[in-house]
């Protein structure tokens, strides 16, 4: 199989799983394009639906609701937090909901989506910061699966693709045409480690 007909192969699977994105059910609608930074500033009227998501960063129960705090994130076509590391956070949110959600399972890390309504601000401490949480009356609290982490080869420059082949890769064997993946000039065997986050 040729490098170009695997290139378009990658590209054609890669739209169609793009196209085959939907939003889960329960998160559907119409929501105002508000981030928690206008909320923050007072720019959003209390009652406002949004639909934001992130990391959690703790999750409180109390004797009516619960509360998740969360690191905002921004939502890819699945209304799920886009993926990546923090530094691309919308700052923090805090999202409460009737009912008992378990900080086991709601552990901080995972990622939620929520819907609800724009309820004002809390403070609260972040060190020695009186931080002004955002804060939703929430209707839906989704809790998204973890996802995989793949971990490529133990030796060599890169990460190895199952669609490339073990002797296929970004580079064609490095920096140069000639050698291979690995010490030496010897291929590394290819090795794909997936555990959850």
């Amino acid at each position: 199989m040729s490098p170009l007909y695997r290139i378009l192969s990658l590209a054609a699977l890669s739209t169609l799983l793009a196209a085959c994105a939907t939003v889960p059910k329960p998160l559907q609608g119409y929501f105002a394009p508000v981030t928690t930074a206008s909320v923050q500033q007072g720019g959003t009227a209390n009652g406002t639906q949004v639909r934001w998501g992130g990391s959690i960063i703790s999750t409180e129960p109390s004797q009516n609701a619960t509360c998740f705090y969360v690191l905002s994130r921004p939502l890819d076509d699945q209304a799920r937090p886009a993926a990546g590391d923090n530094s691309n956070s919308q700052g923090r949110f805090v999202a409460c909901r009737p009912g008992f959600y378990d900080p086991e399972v709601f552990k901080p890390g995972r990622e939620i989506t929520v819907t609800g309504a724009v309820q004002g601000t809390v403070s609260r401490k972040v060190g020695d910061y009186d931080y002004a949480y955002p804060r939703v009356e929430a209707e839906v609290v989704y809790l998204w699966p973890k996802r995989p982490l793949v971990v490529g080869y133990p030796y060599g420059p890169g990460w190895y693709d199952p669609f490339w082949g073990p002797y296929w890769g970004p580079y064609w064997g490095g920096p140069y045409w000639g050698g291979g993946w690995g010490w030496g000039g010897f291929y590394a065997p290819p090795v794909i480690v997936v555990r959850h986050r």
